[in-house]
């Protein structure tokens, strides 16, 4: 048993929704959570970039000694996973291929529609991890870039624009007529119901949610679960403005959030600063 807590980190507030199914998954555990919100999004940056921030972002929660860092964050998870687990010291996990499993499973064989950002949907790593699972499943991928901030700003699934975008964005993949359509950006469970609506056919797959069931199944066969009989904290650090992530959070996590830290960039970097002024000397 292990009770040092799991590390998780997203461009914002969208990677909230995995720490609420880790909640619903593993209560006993504390989560560490860092929201880079004076960067965000990473969805529109390049592949360089996003590499450079996801390093720096598990570089932090490190100083936290995690027994497992998430990458609550579909294009980190695209783009960087491979690299962060390469140079971490602890397990890494992603949301992207425990999505693409979720998907194979339910799809039976039919089509699967990936709704993701612009980064995301570039990197092709959805349609690469189902791929690798089962090759001759069709895959269609939609660009959703507006969808993150319309959410940020408040927007429910009912609300009438946000109704109108995400059934313009579904009629790129209306065509396959999917058998399952993945919510490949940790945003999106909060317009879930909007996309079930637009496709009653078709079966919704919350990326966020089966990245908590694949951690629960990490912990258990490391034998890492925590021994703990109380319920886990929840410790947030964002790199900018704590009061909005404070009061937009609470809707990604579905209750109020109280432990917000505002990490300055002199704590963010310090351990670069410190390295950099090593070889200077």
């Amino acid at each position: 048993m292990n009770d040092r807590p799991i590390g998780v980190f997203d461009s914002g507030l969208g990677g909230l929704t995995v720490v609420r199914a880790l909640q619903e998954q593993l209560p006993n555990e504390t989560v560490i959570y860092f929201g880079d919100t004076a960067r965000v999004p990473y969805g529109t940056k390049s592949s360089e970039t996003v590499l450079t921030f996801a390093e720096q972002d598990c570089s932090f929660l490190l100083r936290f000694d995690p027994k497992l860092v998430i990458v609550a964050c579909n294009t980190a998870s695209a783009l960087a996973l491979d690299y962060l687990r390469e140079k971490m010291p602890v397990p890494v996990l992603g949301v992207v291929e425990p999505g693409a499993a979720e998907a194979v499973r339910r799809c039976q064989g039919r089509g699967i529609a990936v709704l993701a950002t612009e980064a995301t949907v570039a990197s092709n790593a959805y349609a690469k991890a189902i791929a690798a699972l089962a090759p001759n499943i069709p895959v269609a991928q939609q660009r959703c870039p507006s969808l993150v901030a319309l959410i940020e700003e408040g927007r429910t699934w009912d609300d009438p624009i946000m109704s109108m975008l995400v059934a313009e964005y579904l009629e790129g993949v209306k065509d396959l007529d999917p058998a399952v359509v993945v919510l490949g950006c940790t945003h999106y469970p909060l317009v879930a119901q909007a996309v079930m609506k637009q496709m009653p056919r078709a079966t919704v797959v919350d990326s966020a949610g089966a990245t908590a069931l694949a951690a629960r199944d990490l912990l258990v066969r490391e034998g890492a679960l925590s021994d703990s009989s109380a319920p886990g904290r929840l410790r947030c650090y964002v790199s900018d403005n704590p009061q909005r992530f404070r009061e937009i959070g609470g809707r990604f996590l579905n209750k109020p959030i109280r432990d917000v830290t505002s990490v300055t960039p002199e704590q963010f970097f310090l351990e670069q600063v410190l390295e950099a002024a090593g070889a200077a000397t």
